[in-house]
């Protein structure tokens, strides 16, 4: 298997919500987010939380995905602790066949 980075996202605020919990307000700084997509949580160059994007919004529409240069909000699946600043990392995996050497 390998990774292949699709997106990279940046939080520029979070905010409470009483039934879903944190939503990380977002800037897509390049490539392309998905629903559901698999995401890794980077604080300080440190990966703190590997999931998948539960939720993914545009104002007050569900998007499905969104290209660099938009703003979004995002919930991560079982994971609370989002803070400003941090890096949310968009990678798919692909099966890759073994070459010979």
């Amino acid at each position: 298997e390998v990774e292949e980075e699709v997106g990279r996202v940046e939080v520029r605020i979070t905010f409470r919500a009483s039934k879903i919990g944190i939503i990380a307000g977002c800037y897509v700084l390049e490539g392309k987010v998905t629903r559901g997509a698999k995401a890794r949580l980077v604080r300080d160059g440190t990966v703190v939380h590997d999931g998948r994007i539960s939720t993914l919004r545009r104002f007050n529409d569900d998007a499905r995905d969104l290209q660099s240069g938009y703003e979004c909000a995002i919930t991560l699946e079982n994971y609370q602790d989002v803070k400003e600043g941090d890096v949310i990392e968009v990678y798919a995996t692909k099966q890759v066949e073994r070459a010979l050497s």
